[in-house]
């Protein structure tokens, strides 16, 4: 998870507020000492610290709150809208991808600047080694994602290994990549780029730049160059997450010679302490826009300050999970399933199904943490399954029979071998299968009856 370590201490730090009738004034600094020593072994930035915990102790003690009847989650929202105001509030915004299957709407990013009549140029920058060329990958994918027809242009002309990086990732998105073979001159690069993609109907281009291992000012005055002579509508800074109050370093120094439009941190998925995301907005002034959540190349999400602000605390993001989920499930294939469990006709092949659209929606454990803490999480720990697990496990239903699969419960000792057999794996594999696939049936089982529990009730 994004934060676990802040997660888990602000979290504590806030649980003396809970199962309190009434808070007084003494029990809210208390706890905003707490939030406050936290913050700071976080990294974040003294300066906004210090504003941080005067602006929600004001608010915290006010009529309103202490004389709530549940003051204590009254001071967590606060808490919650505060961090989100922290890291930008509401900065950017796209639509869902619709539920029917259907082409997605065009783009709709608040604060992308898409240029109008023309391609937008989208520069890439940061220094060497914080992820610039795979992140540019990345941020191709998640426009074409939404409608648009991106092109990579390689202008990083000192690595060749970073174009050769950048080609290959091009092909593995199929994303056209432009690059001129012994060509040193990235402004020029860049600059014919924009035919290149008024050639081709490209009406996104994104522009992988060279970096250093400090700024410098030839660095600097390349990355200006290229700036005016294409008119770029976006620079985006990447920077890693768990650099801390270094990387608000580095995004003032860019944003003092460059004027940056954006953020995208990188590495959320590590061991990031959060001072970063917490500082980079209120210092430097410039929202995060992206946030790269691991090394595949669909591993890159909008950022929504609200929604981590509330994953942070323990509230959970089920937005974002709406959002994955829409991404991946087709509507009437989900009808088709809730009514076979409804029925309690839920066989393997269906077991099978949604694991693999689990997989597409990424790591189980960042899925669960984007459901709030008073969720049985214990529950979900059955459909954890990585690919080589999954692979196993499509072995295994695949050599059982249709009869076998429609109707695990006839599946004896016998049948456990041959099947062990058929897909190159042990009995206990067959046996931890099956246990797998009822608990999944049991939970299943659990949550409709929840549902005509509440439809009864209401």
């Amino acid at each position: 998870m994004a934060f676990e370590s802040l997660s888990q201490k602000l979290q504590n730090a806030l649980k003396s507020l809970r199962g309190k009738g009434k808070l007084n004034e003494n029990d809210i600094e208390n706890a905003m000492r707490e939030v406050k020593l936290v913050l700071l072994e976080a990294d974040v930035n003294f300066k906004v610290v210090k504003d941080f915990i005067a602006r929600v102790s004001q608010e915290a003690k006010g009529a309103k709150v202490m004389e709530s009847l549940s003051p204590a989650q009254m001071v967590i929202k606060i808490v919650s809208d505060e961090m989100a105001r922290l890291m930008g509030a509401e900065e950017a915004n796209i639509k869902s991808l619709p539920l029917d299957g259907s082409q997605p709407q065009a783009v709709n990013i608040k604060n992308i600047n898409f240029a109008q009549n023309k391609p937008t140029v989208i520069m890439v920058v940061g220094l060497q080694g914080a992820g610039k060329t795979t992140t540019a990958a990345k941020l191709a994918s998640l426009f074409r994602k939404h409608g648009k027809n991106p092109l990579l242009v390689a202008c990083d002309v000192y690595r060749p290994a970073a174009i050769k990086q950048l080609k290959t990732l091009g092909k593995q998105l199929t994303i056209p990549v432009f690059s001129v073979e012994d060509n040193q001159n990235a402004p020029e690069i860049a600059k014919q780029s924009l035919e290149e993609a008024r050639k081709h109907a490209n009406d996104v281009i994104i522009l992988d730049t060279a970096g250093r291992l400090d700024i410098d000012e030839e660095l600097m005055d390349e990355l200006v160059d290229i700036r005016r002579i294409v008119e770029a509508s976006e620079v985006l800074l990447v920077t890693d997450s768990m650099m801390g109050q270094e990387a608000v370093s580095i995004a003032k120094n860019f944003d003092e010679r460059l004027n940056i439009d954006g953020i995208i941190l990188t590495k959320l998925d590590g061991d990031a302490r959060g001072g970063a995301a917490l500082s980079l907005k209120s210092v430097v002034g410039k929202p995060i826009k992206f946030i790269g959540i691991g090394e595949k190349l669909n591993d890159l999400e909008i950022f929504y300050p609200e929604r981590m602000a509330k994953r942070i605390l323990g509230m959970g993001d089920v937005l974002t999970l709406i959002d994955k989920a829409q991404e991946v499930f087709d509507e009437k294939q989900s009808l088709e399933m809730q009514s076979k469990m409804a029925q309690q006709r839920f066989d393997l092949d269906d077991f099978l199904v949604q694991l693999e659209q689990l997989q597409k929606m990424g790591p189980i454990n960042q899925l669960v943490d984007m459901l709030p803490a008073t969720f049985n999480k214990k529950q979900l720990a059955v459909t954890d399954v990585n690919d080589q697990k999954f692979v196993k496990i499509k072995a295994i239903i695949q050599s059982m029979t249709p009869k076998e699969r429609q109707d695990p419960s006839i599946i004896n000792g016998s049948r456990r071998t041959r099947i062990a057999n058929g897909s190159a794996t042990k009995v206990q594999d067959i046996n931890a299968l099956l246990t797998q696939f009822e608990q999944v049936k049991k939970m299943v089982k659990q949550m409709n009856n929840q549902n005509k529990w509440r439809k009864a009730k209401w």
